[in-house]
């Protein structure tokens, strides 16, 4: 059973409150088309490096000049038939698609995309098993985190999911995230800034789940 209309608005509302942007999806196709068209149109993450004024080697110069991978998603908890599908619309757009090994891509995926366990409406928060490493590093280093959540999954308070989060804790090892908005800090002078500890953005997809 679903979440009520007021359910939904509110999870709607509070999400965008903290800067999380909020769609609707008929399908996992169409959750994907939007996360590919988002990293086409974007660019691609930027390697960042220090020391490059100074005199260096041959290989240290060559590594000054690299400025980007190409653009990458990853993807480290997609079901089989979803991945295909997410493989094959990125390759149109000339896009790598990564489920593992993101250890060595720390210096920057440009969008991690999830499919989160459960949303909470009085607070527009996404609740994700990130047991894997792998998925909490998508979640942490990608520029924009997109994350699916199954409208039938949503409920409107975190009271109301105490019995599925103490299954997901009795599992060993457990590690839930609950993720609220885009990545955002005050610690420097009281002046806000996103992206600092993790993405830059949420976009939050709403599936049909009939």
């Amino acid at each position: 059973m679903g979440p009520t209309p007021e359910v939904l608005e509110k999870f709607r509302k509070k999400a965008e409150i903290v800067s999380a942007i909020v769609s609707e999806v008929d399908s996992m196709a169409q959750a994907i088309a939007y996360t590919v068209d988002l990293c086409a149109q974007k660019e691609a993450c930027q390697l960042l490096m220090s020391g490059c004024e100074e005199s260096l080697s041959d290989k240290g110069k060559d590594l000054c000049e690299l400025k980007e991978w190409g653009k990458i998603i990853a993807a480290p908890a997609l079901g089989e038939a979803d991945m295909a599908e997410l493989v094959k619309q990125a390759a149109t757009r000339q896009i790598s698609v990564i489920k593992d090994g993101l250890r060595g891509h720390l210096a920057g995926i440009d969008i991690g995309f999830t499919v989160a366990e459960w949303g909470i409406g009085e607070t527009g928060t996404l609740v994700l098993n990130s047991s894997s490493e792998e998925l909490r590093i998508a979640t942490m280093v990608s520029e924009i985190h997109v994350a699916v959540i199954p409208k039938s999954r949503i409920r409107a308070t975190g009271e109301d999911l105490a019995g599925e989060l103490k299954e997901y804790m009795r599992q060993k090892p457990n590690y839930l995230a609950f993720v609220t908005g885009a990545s955002r800090t005050a610690d420097i002078e009281r002046v806000l800034a996103l992206g600092v500890h993790g993405p830059l953005e949420l976009h939050i997809l709403i599936l049909e789940d009939k």
